[in-house]
């Protein structure tokens, strides 16, 4: 019989750049087994020890393909009691025009509609659903990332991402009324501008109106995903934190 695996465990998806790997390194610093998930395969020279046994590759944009991730999953958990603490949707796409600028409601073609719609909505909650026995035996925490611009119409993001973290926002909601009662605490987080390598040419100006005058780090983001994912948060279900030095009032 397998040893069982006495960590915590999360379930991480975009996981390889910016504020999913900030989680990653955070939640191993805690002491965390964290399993991710991505479109890429695991990359041999990633500083990440944990290895290809605890990523991944999956095609959020593909339903076959999540659920499959999802089935490699359980199987991954079961091996080590069969409880999940935290799943972390925080995986997400913004097309652009050629030109890099937004896509706008009149001229953003359906097929990108749909193909964004199902990574940064269908996905979490196809996850959450599938997860749903391993999460209820731990008593664990969702934690949706949404977007500023699920709230406000921003000068970078499109219609598309925009109006799908703002269903993502609503979700959240309806996750914690629903997921509730079985002892899982869903929240979200709704970021601003944070200091990536995919910030657009133009940041600098919206940096100047933000009350803090500066973008926030990645991890300062992953540090209020891990609050959301602890005991500390116990009694938090059902909320939007914003993360973006005021940007928002």
């Amino acid at each position: 019989m397998a040893q069982t695996d006495s960590r915590k465990t999360i379930v991480l998806t975009g996981a390889s750049r910016g504020i999913g790997h900030a989680t990653v390194k955070r939640f191993s610093r805690e002491g965390w087994r964290v399993i991710t998930c991505s479109r890429q395969a695991f990359a041999e020279d990633c500083p990440w020890p944990a290895g290809p046994e605890d990523h991944i590759k999956v095609d959020l944009a593909d339903q076959e393909d999540v659920g499959v991730a999802v089935s490699e999953i359980r199987h991954r958990l079961e091996a080590h009691g069969g409880q999940l603490n935290a799943l972390v949707n925080n995986a997400g796409i913004s097309p652009k025009l050629k030109t890099g600028g937004r896509m706008d409601s009149i001229e953003t073609p359906m097929h990108v509609w749909r193909d964004v719609f199902q990574v940064n909505f269908f996905a979490p909650i196809m996850l959450a659903r599938g997860l749903f026995k391993e999460l209820a035996a731990a008593k664990g925490s969702i934690v949706n990332v949404t977007s500023i611009a699920g709230t406000r119409v921003h000068p970078f993001a499109g219609t598309a991402y925009a109006t799908s973290k703002a269903a993502l926002g609503s979700l959240t909601r309806e996750m914690a009324h629903d997921f509730g009662p079985h002892g899982i605490r869903v929240n979200a987080i709704a970021p601003g501008e944070i200091d990536t390598a995919i910030l657009s040419p133009g940041t600098d100006k919206i940096v100047e109106t933000i009350p803090l005058r500066r973008l926030g780090a990645t991890s300062e983001v992953a540090d209020i995903i891990f609050f959301l994912c602890s005991s500390q948060a116990s009694y938090v279900t059902g909320s939007e934190i914003h993360i973006n030095g005021g940007q928002h009032v």
